[in-house]
């Protein structure tokens, strides 16, 4: 069944060398092969400005790139975000990007009761962190947390579900036949819209 799928390449770098550029263009060949419609949202190429209040977030008007964001998102029945660990977390820009997209009333809404009400149920997620230590110091001894974080608290408190996640590690004393592997399974993710 062919579905729709953002893929929002978080590298902060533009600079097209680095493997998180590579396994974006991986997930989205395989995804546009098995029949999919794909749309890409590369933040390296974009000025994402900083909110600087809570009443600019809950009320402020969304710059055009994040309407841009936005519509995309809303169109998506699939999310892929691919991000390198930077200190320990997220780069800014990807932190930045998801709360300016993800405001009140386009990914959820305040109850009577102060709660959130998720606005994006429906659409499913990959999130796909690489990093420079390996995978296993990430999960056991940091609890993978910023990753955590980005599903629990950001992810999910609007509705996105089920969320899946690859955290590939060593990047850069990984051998380049790992690498291949590592972009022929982005590559048949794609294929199979997940």
């Amino acid at each position: 069944m062919s579905r729709r799928i953002i893929i929002i390449d978080a590298h902060p770098d533009p600079e097209r060398s680095h493997f998180c550029h590579a396994l974006a263009e991986a997930y989205r060949q395989g995804a546009e092969e098995g029949g999919h419609t794909v749309r890409v949202i590369r933040l390296g190429d974009q000025d994402v400005p900083l909110l600087r209040s809570q009443r600019e977030w809950e009320n402020g008007v969304a710059p055009a790139v994040t309407r841009e964001s936005q519509e995309a998102i809303g169109w998506a029945e699939h999310l892929v975000i691919i991000y390198p660990l930077w200190l320990g977390g997220m780069p800014a820009i990807l932190k930045g990007f998801l709360e300016q997209v993800f405001r009140p009333g386009f990914a959820f809404k305040y109850s009577p009761k102060g709660l959130g009400i998720k606005l994006l149920k429906g659409k499913s997620a990959r999130v796909v962190v690489t990093m420079g230590m390996p995978a296993f110091i990430y999960r056991w001894y940091f609890g993978a947390h910023s990753l955590k974080s980005l599903k629990r608290n950001i992810l999910s408190f609007v509705g996105i579900g089920p969320i899946r996640t690859n955290i590939i590690g060593s990047i850069a004393t990984t051998s380049d036949a790992k690498h291949r592997r590592w972009l022929e399974t982005l590559r048949a993710y794609g294929g199979a819209g997940r």
